[in-house]
């Protein structure tokens, strides 16, 4: 099947795209199109939609479908241009969003060099090859560029350390090694515009001087990295990696997915064949970093930044954003909202413009935001104004992070929630300092016996004391910011904690222990499907629930057709002899 009308067709295919069934769609578009060019590019950050495929008409139409699955109607359908499972970008989000950096993500192929030069691809390098070195460094100063990695320290300022030293070898190291849960900027931008990445990294290799280029990658990342090679290669047959008659070598190094491996030190040592820990500062890379030369990182998502800077000006990039907070941000929305997925918008945005009218959150039923991974803080719907830039988070107790944004609904238990995030962090400890080593531990374990019921309302003051000491007593951001969870719990939801460890109740019934399963005989239809589904019989004959032998696993919940099945509070629910 043909259709004259059409002149491309492209599908997304980056890992939430593949994930969501884009395989089999791309395969049977390109079967029927019948000569109509069939690109897979790669995630617009609508992965809420997946598999997208976008129809671009004779007259250079955008047509979207959403969701779209491999049968031969949905693929006829699309072939004709037909109006059923058209996608339409929501008005919150389209009045919202500012797309800069993302601008080509979706738009061309990753690995088409030829597609990436037709979009203004490497004319910001080329712009930087006709200024010195002194004058890049300086325009990206200019445009008040930050780390996006969430150091948030002055990008121009750190080129310029690298810039003035005298050295043999200079190092360039771009940071891929995103850790954080439900994170997911690093990932997409690789797979889906690697030119973009590569040519920010080679123009900060000019700026500096740097000679040698690494980039520090996941193994769990195989898209990306599979994307960068192809673009490295290209790279180097088109020559794009000689700087001022010197050969650049690129290589990508793949991370066994330790977290503290995000921190830069630890991240030069395991580059170095090392144990992934951190290292004291004096010095800092830039004066002595891998095999003691002088060393740069930044972020995946910083370098993306770079050729808009070089290409369309610093004065031009800094009209975006507030005083303190340069330009636009990538944010990985998950957990309790209506459109997860990638979302750009400008810095100084307020954080429930960013929940609830990009993300589709219902503000009646969200409590709070976990901002910054799980090394951020949760900051409660009644603080939804803030600006979210660097500065105005930080006086929230949280984070911007580099950029995993969780929304957390009021049916969540915070203590729960904190529970969660510091089960990741105190794992991922490298044990190298007391007390982010046995101090994350020790709040954990306090944690633990919250959620079961058996803390003491003096646990509460044990664990801000032992937040503030781990923060003040560890060597790297790991430790300095694992404590952030509990911290900010404490600080905006100590009622739930109070609950816990005075009542011994969880008032959002989410902690196991703390809580019964109750079956309503009234609303019940007696159709045994709670009492097929249940793993260990704990539903009887005569439709009661022993909590005795419930596990609180909630299938019978799930499963009940009329939802006479819930949590309770314990002691509300009913016990069999």
């Amino acid at each position: 099947m043909s259709n004259s009308n059409i002149r491309m067709i492209r599908v997304g295919a980056a890992s939430c795209g593949m994930a969501a069934g884009a395989g089999p769609v791309l395969e049977q578009l390109q079967l029927k199109a019948n000569g109509i060019p069939v690109i897979e590019v790669g995630c617009i950050g609508h992965c809420y939609a997946e598999p997208l495929v976008e129809v671009i008409t004779a007259d250079n139409e955008s047509v979207m479908y959403s969701k779209v699955t491999a049968d031969a109607k949905c693929i006829d359908n699309i072939l004709a241009v037909g109006s059923e499972g058209r996608f339409v970008i929501h008005s919150g989000r389209k009045d919202k969003e500012l797309i800069k950096v993302l601008s080509l993500a979706g738009r061309v192929c990753p690995t088409d060099w030829q597609d990436y030069l037709n979009n203004r691809g490497y004319e910001a390098l080329k712009r930087a090859l006709s200024m010195t070195p002194a004058d890049v460094v300086k325009e990206v100063k200019e445009s008040g560029l930050r780390g996006r990695g969430g150091g948030g320290f002055t990008t121009g300022m750190k080129w310029g350390f690298l810039a003035a030293k005298q050295a043999e070898e200079k190092i360039l190291i771009c940071n891929a090694d995103e850790g954080d849960p439900g994170a997911f900027m690093d990932r997409s931008l690789m797979e889906s515009v690697p030119h973009q990445v590569l040519e920010g990294m080679l123009i900060a290799a000019y700026a500096t001087g740097a000679t040698k280029i690494f980039i520090y990658c996941r193994a769990e990342y195989p898209m990306a990295i599979k994307h960068m090679k192809i673009a490295i290669e290209q790279i180097y047959e088109h020559k794009y990696n000689e700087l001022n008659g010197r050969s650049r070598e690129i290589i990508i190094k793949e991370g066994a997915g330790a977290f503290v491996c995000g921190e830069e030190t630890a991240m030069i040592n395991s580059l170095e064949g090392k144990r992934g820990t951190p290292r004291f500062r004096p010095p800092f890379p830039t004066d002595s970093g891998w095999k003691g030369f002088p060393t740069m990182i930044n972020n995946v998502e910083t370098f993306g930044n770079v050729p808009l800077i070089l290409r369309d000006g610093a004065a031009a990039y800094a009209s975006v954003g507030t005083e303190g907070s340069k330009g636009t941000k990538l944010f990985a929305l998950a957990g309790d909202l209506k459109y997860p997925g990638l979302v750009e918008v400008p810095m100084g945005i307020t954080l429930g413009e960013i929940v609830f009218d990009i993300g589709g959150a219902n503000p009646d039923e969200v409590k709070a935001v976990q901002c910054g991974g799980p090394s951020g803080g949760c900051i409660p719907v009644e603080k939804f104004g803030v600006s979210v830039d660097y500065d105005s988070l930080k006086v929230l107790g949280a984070i911007m992070g580099s950029g995993g944004m969780i929304v957390i609904g009021r049916n969540r238990c915070m203590v729960e929630t904190a529970r969660y995030f510091l089960d990741f962090t105190h794992r991922e400890s490298c044990g190298k300092c007391t007390f982010c080593r046995v101090g994350t531990t020790r709040m954990f374990e306090i944690l633990q016996r919250i959620v079961a019921g058996e803390g003491k309302e003096s646990d509460l003051d044990l664990l801000e004391d032992l937040g503030k000491k781990i923060k003040a007593g560890s060597l790297c951001g790991l430790g300095q910011t694992a404590p952030n969870p509990v911290l900010a719990t404490l600080r905006y939801f100590r009622h739930e904690y109070l609950a816990h460890v005075t009542d011994h109740k969880c008032l959002a019934l989410e902690c196991n222990k703390l809580v019964d399963v109750k079956l309503d005989q009234s609303k019940c239809i007696k159709c045994r499907m709670c009492i097929k589904t249940c793993p260990v019989g704990a539903i009887s004959d005569d439709f009661v629930v022993d909590n005795n032998k419930c596990t609180r696993c909630n299938s019978c919940i799930e499963i009940c057709p009329k939802k006479t099945i819930s949590r309770v509070i314990k002691g509300e629910g009913c016990y069999c002899e």
